[in-house]
């Protein structure tokens, strides 16, 4: 065994820059996994500063000074900010209020469908079933108030941690903007100076996690903005709502559409039963996924590295079991790093190749 690991030690270990990369790689994994909520509203803002940095970048190929380009697009990222915390939170808040208060509702109208069940299909549904199926939800719903209440009361201090992310995230976000280079330059004062693995990977991770930051804020405003307008011309009840989960479901690939269904087909189902009206809905939520997965996300990560899809769904499944949202949002630039660093870790036999033979 000792044998085996000092080869594999010759072979991958043997410069001391893939020492160091393989310290950060863990020392990372391991602050992710213990104290990656603590650090959500400076990874939050991280994002958001790659959003504006794009700004600051385009305004100043069109020939805007620094300093103006800078300043307008924070402005821009100000406004937008608020224009979310007061516009969009309070309409969303409101109609998630509303279809809560709805749930009792629609579980009656459930369970009047189910009783009809064993008359209607006596060979799949036995009246038993049925019986043990609405008691469990009779339960359910007995303790749904008070689950709700305990939650509320548990969520408050969780709400004052929200509003002081509010002010924290815009003021780290300047700065990281203000002062990108000295920071940059702060934290590679701790490497080597000669890093050339390094510098290869964090060039090509720098691309893709802009491109994949800024590609996907502009994939969840797109869905969820012809969401909200297709389902209010539609006039489905709770747009807002519903048009914001559809859009935040491209956070996970694959699965997001999948649980977003379930809602959409339900509100809609309880307004309308099972009519045109159901199907259109229905019929405009798959053609705005397929557009989604065929026309937009090809526009936007055209430049990403290709990952294979069951790739994609195991690292939404790991980062998003040890780092919650986050790592879902960050699993498919992680995955990338990965195989960056796979491809790029330096090894025995190439350095031996390197050499010219006698």
């Amino acid at each position: 065994m000792l044998e085996i690991f000092h080869k594999w030690y010759e072979r991958y270990l043997f410069e001391e820059e893939s020492v160091l990369l393989l310290v950060l790689l863990l020392l990372s994994l391991i602050l992710l996994a213990t104290i990656g909520d603590i650090l959500a509203p400076l990874l939050g803002a991280i994002v958001l500063a790659y959003l504006v940095q794009g700004v600051v970048n385009l305004l100043c190929r069109l020939g805007l000074p620094p300093w103006l380009g800078f300043s307008i697009a924070f402005l821009g990222f100000m406004g937008a900010f608020f224009a979310v915390l007061l516009g969009l939170v309070p309409l969303v808040w409101r109609q998630s209020i509303g279809l809560i208060a709805e749930v009792p509702r629609m579980v009656e109208q459930g369970q009047d469908l189910l009783v009809v069940l064993p008359q209607r299909y006596p060979e799949l549904f036995s009246q038993a079933q049925i019986d043990q199926l609405l008691a469990g939800v009779q339960g359910e719903i007995a303790g749904l108030g008070q689950r709700i209440v305990t939650r509320t009361l548990a969520g408050i201090p969780g709400f004052f941690t929200v509003l002081v992310y509010m002010v924290l995230i815009p003021i780290i976000v300047f700065f990281l903007l203000k002062d990108r280079e000295q920071i940059t330059r702060w934290l590679a004062s701790f490497l080597p100076e000669k890093r050339p693995l390094l510098d290869r990977i964090w060039a090509e991770m720098n691309v893709q996690f802009s491109n994949y930051a800024r590609g996907k804020m502009v994939e969840i405003i797109i869905v969820g903005a012809v969401s909200y307008v297709s389902f209010t011309g539609l006039g489905l009840r709770y747009a807002a709502l519903l048009g914001l989960l559809v859009g935040l479901s491209v956070i996970i690939p694959y699965i997001g559409a999948f649980l977003v269904t379930v809602p959409v087909a339900a509100v809609a189902l309880f307004q309308w039963g099972v009519s045109s009206e159901f199907y259109w809905v229905v019929a405009v939520y798959v053609v705005i996924q397929m557009l989604d997965g065929n026309v937009l996300v090809p526009l936007l990560f055209s430049e990403a590295v290709n990952l294979h899809p069951v790739a994609i769904i195991v690292a939404v499944l790991f980062f998003g079991g040890i780092w919650g949202l986050w790592g879902v949002f960050f699993a498919i630039p992680l995955a990338t790093l990965i195989k960056a660093v796979i491809n790029a870790w330096p090894k025995r036999e190439a350095a031996a190749e390197s050499v010219p033979s006698e």
